[in-house]
């Protein structure tokens, strides 16, 4: 695993504006895709084809690329580039009726979606992992949630991240957003409008002409593409096989409760097909029990029930970290299981003190307010009726989660174990603060400064969004006499965080500096 200074990664990562230079082969969305995904030998999973990548231009470019975004990125700064691409296959649509791998529903259905890489822009800087990311479509258009929680480790320690649109109404948005772009983009429904099996009845956020149940083998193929030797695969870097060592599999809230179905459906059909996974451990964000912890297999079926065994894991054969936040844990708290080491049964189970499920980051670094409104959607609001959504960085827990599940694939060291947020007849037992107890710590409740709320009251996702209420200037004075006294509660907590590897050490280091210039008390 590469290292490198994180520090000056973080620092270039602060400043990086617009300005983003792509260089693609040219091409558009209006010429059909290559006909055939590659075949794959023994009934293994099959390579997509694929075009791209795209060329990208001041009147056409990636619906959520990093210059557009909120707050623009520009990648070349870090070191990176980004190129987009459309991969076309064939996907099985699968039912789910019983604990156990899925069973095929309809099989062969073409698709074509479209794929965002950011990669190293020089090969000897890619680590060799990837995170693939189904993008979350909760607001009815795709979200980069997973670049915006752990890009600071991703750059730091030089992996690729790729976003794959994961759902018919994403798709819809970015065809508003650029008809002549994403054309050719396809979740079409293999069964016609007269056939019995297509239901009569389906989501709001659905249509009987398309099918959610396609992205499962959509997964599959994009990380069996991204671990090829075929010469489309952008993380060949020019050379005769692929870079890539390990994929690891990232979804966030609804993508998270899309990741359940695959692992406990999809994943042991890869495992017989290939003779391995296709992705070598997961992080299942903010989705369990009976928030978010499993979909629908496919739209004619309902989800499994709350308390199903479907939802939780269970000798999955390769490591999971599931992560909740304190806006959800409560409703998910079925899926609590003990952690393991034993192979094959690698788990642990994260509960975020203080953390936000719906963050301003998602925002700041997904599509901007302009292209969001091009795509026909609204935008997400940013505040709430008490005000904006938390500022809680969450991100400090998945980079040192990201990090620490590399090691455990890479070099067999298990992460740090910690006790779940205490709750007593339902409710969260609280400090004198008013902040949770138990769950990964921060200082941010270990030296409190303020009071964190998982909920909110407001308009669309508020209710999970989270908010953040100063102390009184009497609590924080009677907590810390003097600056120094709160720089010191910081810096002990962050230096014990790190040591248990909960904190990254630029993480760390940057909550230290931050309690240094702050005027408190």
């Amino acid at each position: 695993m590469r290292t490198c200074s994180r520090t000056s990664i973080l620092l270039t990562l602060s400043l990086a504006l617009t300005g983003l230079s792509l260089t693609a082969v040219p091409a558009t969305a209006v010429a059909p895709p290559p006909p055939a995904q590659v075949a794959a030998p023994d009934g293994a999973t099959p390579i997509p084809a694929v075009q791209g990548p795209l060329a990208s231009t001041a009147e056409s470019y990636p619906f959520g690329a990093a210059n557009h975004q909120e707050v623009p990125q520009d990648l070349s700064k870090l070191g990176y580039v980004e190129e987009e691409y459309l991969v076309s296959g064939t996907s099985n649509v699968y039912t789910w009726p019983t604990a156990g791998p899925a069973q095929i529903r309809t099989a062969d259905a073409p698709y074509t979606t479209r794929v965002l890489v950011r990669k190293p822009a020089k090969g000897q800087k890619f680590s060799g992992n990837v995170v693939v990311e189904m993008l979350n479509p909760s607001n009815l258009f795709d979200l980069n949630i997973g670049w915006a929680v752990a890009q600071e480790q991703i750059l730091a320690n030089g992996d690729a991240w790729v976003g794959i649109t994961a759902k018919p109404i994403a798709v819809e948005a970015l065809k508003n957003f650029d008809p002549e772009r994403y054309a050719s983009l396809s979740f079409a429904n293999p069964l016609p409008l007269t056939d019995p099996r297509n239901c009569a009845a389906v989501a709001a956020d659905s249509s009987r002409t398309t099918e959610n149940g396609l992205i499962w083998d959509i997964y599959s193929q994009v990380g069996a593409w991204l671990k090829s030797n075929d010469s489309t695969n952008p993380l060949r870097y020019g050379s005769p096989a692929t870079r890539v060592e390990h994929a690891y599999g990232f979804g966030y809230s609804q993508t998270g409760g899309f990741l359940v179905n695959y692992i406990n459906g999809v994943h042991p059909l890869v495992v017989e097909s290939d003779g391995k996974p296709v992705y070598d451990a997961y992080i299942v964000a903010v989705a369990g029990g009976a928030f978010a912890g499993a979909y629908p297999m496919n739209q004619c079926e309902p989800a499994p029930p709350a308390n199903d065994v479907r939802r939780q894991f269970k000798d999955v054969g390769v490591p999971i970290m599931r992560i909740m936040s304190q806006s959800d844990y409560l409703r998910g708290i079925g899926s609590r299981r003990a952690d393991s080491d034993v192979p094959g049964d690698q788990y642990r189970h994260y509960e975020m003190a203080g953390a936000g499920h719906a963050t301003p980051g998602e925002l700041t670094f997904s599509a901007s307010s302009a292209d969001i409104i091009a795509a026909g959607r609204a935008v997400p609001p940013a505040s709430c009726n008490e005000g904006p959504r938390s500022r809680f960085p969450s991100s400090i827990f998945f980079n040192a989660a990201l990090r620490n599940l590399d090691r455990w694939v890479r070099e067999g060291i298990a992460p740090p174990r910690a006790e779940p947020i205490l709750v007593r007849d339902g409710a969260a037992v609280l400090d004198k603060s008013g902040n949770v107890q138990g769950g990964l710590r921060s200082p941010f409740l270990d030296a409190p400064t303020s009071t964190w709320y998982g909920t909110a009251t407001g308009a669309s996702f508020c209710f999970i969004a989270g908010y953040e209420r100063p102390l009184p200037q009497d609590a924080i004075d009677g907590l810390y006499r003097t600056h120094g006294a709160y720089v010191k509660a910081v810096k002990d907590s962050a230096r014990t965080l790190e040591r248990q590897t909960f904190l990254t050490d630029y993480d760390a280091r940057r909550l230290i500096r931050e309690a240094a210039q702050s005027d408190i008390p």
